[in-house]
């Protein structure tokens, strides 16, 4: 957690000691609550979460703050009056002023800002597909990922019905996680995509899963953009390291998913020449 969420939290405790002992009005109380949520969704995540994302979160929160503040017809005169007071008595003509030059004149240098930054190349070659470790742990478990395959390929041939269910239980997966990134078609194009810097990955594109073995595909999943070496950065990926909330059963289930649904086949290993 880095310091700026420390600071969030430390203000909201302030606050929450302050009411304590002295009243503090509700238009301040609503002013902190709101500046806490901004500060934890957007530095609280070691993954920074979509634009859309964070944006939809702070109107939720915008939103339930100005339920609590107009339920109660006191509360609401209690929030109402200060900025009342802001807008019309000439002793605050002075600081009127400057948040009426102050507000727009920020917005206008944040435009000014994005328009004129200019885009910043990493410092290193940046890989497409990176490299994977040799072994990674999930759940726990120490996985050697030169010779791990899915649990589950074999039943393709062995077992057509209880492979068929292992599809459909990474259908699931998949619709229930992935493809707000990845879209319905897994183009990359889904309802987030545009919040995200590279956008999701086209699994439609040839060159991407045919081209990698689903050892590859589990460690990606498994460990998310966390999990990325520095090769592929400093625009890795915003996925989550999906271990902490899938199980590796399903990890295994979407890879077969993904595959059935772009009608690719994985990337075969290589047999060892003696």
């Amino acid at each position: 957690m880095i310091w700026w969420v420390w600071i969030g939290l430390a203000a909201l405790l302030a606050a929450l000691l302050l009411q304590r002992f002295v009243r503090v009005g509700i238009l301040a109380w609503t002013v902190v609550i709101w500046l806490t949520c901004l500060i934890l969704l957007r530095f609280g995540f070691a993954t920074p979460i979509p634009a859309s994302v964070f944006k939809l979160y702070m109107l939720i929160a915008t939103g339930a703050l100005a339920l609590y503040v107009s339920a109660d017809a006191e509360r609401l005169r209690s929030f109402s009056r200060p900025v009342a007071a802001f807008l019309t008595e000439r002793r605050f003509t002075v600081p009127l002023a400057i948040v009426a030059v102050a507000v727009p004149a920020a917005a206008a240098f944040s435009i000014y800002r994005g328009m004129t930054q200019p885009p910043v190349a990493p410092n290193f070659g940046r890989s497409i597909h990176p490299a994977p470790p040799e072994s990674i742990q999930v759940h726990g478990t120490d996985h050697d990922l030169i010779v791990l395959d899915n649990p589950y390929r074999q039943l393709e041939t062995s077992d057509p019905e209880a492979f068929a269910r292992h599809l459909e239980r990474g259908r699931e997966v998949y619709y229930a996680n992935c493809f707000y990134c990845h879209g319905d078609l897994m183009r990359g194009e889904g309802m987030f995509a545009h919040g995200l810097n590279p956008i999701p990955t086209n699994f439609q594109d040839t060159g991407t899963i045919p081209q990698l073995q689903e050892s590859f595909l589990f460690w990606r999943i498994a460990t998310g953009g966390p999990g990325l070496p520095a090769e592929s950065g400093p625009w890795d990926s915003a996925m989550p390291a999906w271990e902490k909330f899938l199980s590796e059963d399903e990890i295994w289930d979407v890879i077969l998913f993904l595959y059935d649904f772009t009608g690719t086949r994985p990337r075969a290993r290589q047999e060892e020449l003696h």
